[in-house]
């Protein structure tokens, strides 16, 4: 499955020069009344009407866990929309976001929503207006491990918790050996890695273990790492890279990471019927049921991290792109509505399953464009 994954990965990122005016023309909405023959010019006026006035570069920046979504995305777009360059930088979504409110960036990236703060902060650079979450790319945030010989790792949120918080220190404690009841588990030193630097990932999986072992993770989930002990790396690339390197080692990161580096991940004991794996079908059982906690065009959503939902897995993020509702500036504003319109379209978020993250929902998906459509 994992090497079915990759291979759909290479696959997309191949194609999507190849298709790349077909997805977002059609993402688009551009209507075929061109005769036979006429394909070419047809071609040429629906790609002026998708790029619409949207020209010179765009510059964004933010959360990597999103980024390979990006590197997708950011291809096709920039195939049919040829006059736009969208350089997106690839950080945290901290930087994301202290990136955006310093006027610098068009949007950002961060799996975590603004903090009211934030907000009061944004209606500085949002000129009548302030920043909103637009919700565009979900999926799991997988638990990476390395230990030989153990293929079919089980853990639950208590479990997890003290790993990470250095209270289970070995990997053939009695709760991993519960958990594990046919694996042989080595009398080996854990080794934990986090991210080093502001994370939305890191706050998610707070979250979740603030949620569903509540009595074993005593911290606020922020995005900077809260607990002792273990070893930090950079970015989710920085730590799914150790991950890969070390032996008896765990870490946290998006799917797309375990995936593209052939890390085997850890199944969840939620308490329902099996445990759950981490997948983009199974993060995506767990968005369905996220309700829009935003009000106005903010669409900042609350997840459930405790579900007992058979096959939803629960460690799960949503990376929000951060806009202005009003006082875009107007030389970034029809690059930024260009280019989110087609991320938040049928064909980008098609894409999203093939490269290990989780579409969002529907009916959260078709507000965003709406938002999208009316940002000035």
């Amino acid at each position: 499955m994992k090497l079915q994954r990759k291979n759909g990965l290479r696959a997309t990122a191949l194609g999507a020069l190849a298709v790349s005016g077909a997805l977002v023309l059609t993402a688009c909405g551009s209507d075929d009344n061109t005769a036979p023959g006429d394909s070419g010019t047809k071609a040429s006026a629906a790609s002026k009407e998708v790029c619409a006035d949207a020209k010179g570069q765009l510059r964004a920046s933010g959360s990597s866990a999103q980024k390979n979504a990006m590197d997708l995305w950011v291809k096709n777009y920039m195939a049919t929309c040829t006059g736009v360059e969208v350089n997106y930088k690839s950080s945290s979504s901290g930087e994301g976001i202290v990136a955006f409110n310093q006027g610098t960036v068009g949007f950002a990236g961060s799996d975590s929503a603004l903090k009211p703060e934030e907000v009061a902060e944004s209606k500085q650079i949002c000129k009548g207006g302030q920043g909103i979450n637009l919700p565009m790319v979900g999926g799991p945030i997988a638990i990476g491990y390395h230990l030989q010989g153990v293929d079919n790792l089980v853990l639950d949120a208590p479990t997890l918790a003290k790993i990470f918080d250095n209270k289970i220190k070995n990997w053939n404690d009695e709760a991993i050996k519960k958990l594990n009841p046919d694996a042989t588990l080595p009398n080996k030193q854990i080794q934990a890695f986090h991210r080093s630097e502001d994370s939305g990932t890191t706050q998610n999986l707070g979250k979740y273990l603030g949620a569903a072992a509540a009595s074993d993770w005593k911290y606020e989930a922020e995005k900077k790492w809260p607990a002792p002990g273990g070893q930090a790396a950079s970015g989710s690339s920085g730590v799914a890279s150790q991950v890969k390197q070390v032996d008896g080692s765990i870490g946290y990161f998006e799917l797309s990471y375990a995936t593209s580096q052939k890390i085997p991940t850890v199944k969840i004991d939620t308490g329902a019927s099996a445990p759950v794996e981490a997948s983009s079908a199974n993060a995506s059982k767990a968005i369905a049921a996220a309700k829009i906690k935003g009000t106005g065009k903010d669409l900042a959503l609350d997840l459930d991290y405790a579900t007992k939902a058979d096959g939803a897995y629960p460690i799960v993020l949503v990376t929000y792109e951060i806009v202005c509702d009003k006082g875009n500036k107007a030389e970034t504003l029809p690059a930024v509505k260009s280019f989110l319109n087609y991320t938040a379209s049928e064909d980008g978020q098609k894409l999203l399953s093939e490269a290990g993250y989780a579409p969002i929902p529907a009916e959260i998906n078709a507000k965003v464009r709406e938002t999208v459509k009316g940002l000035s």
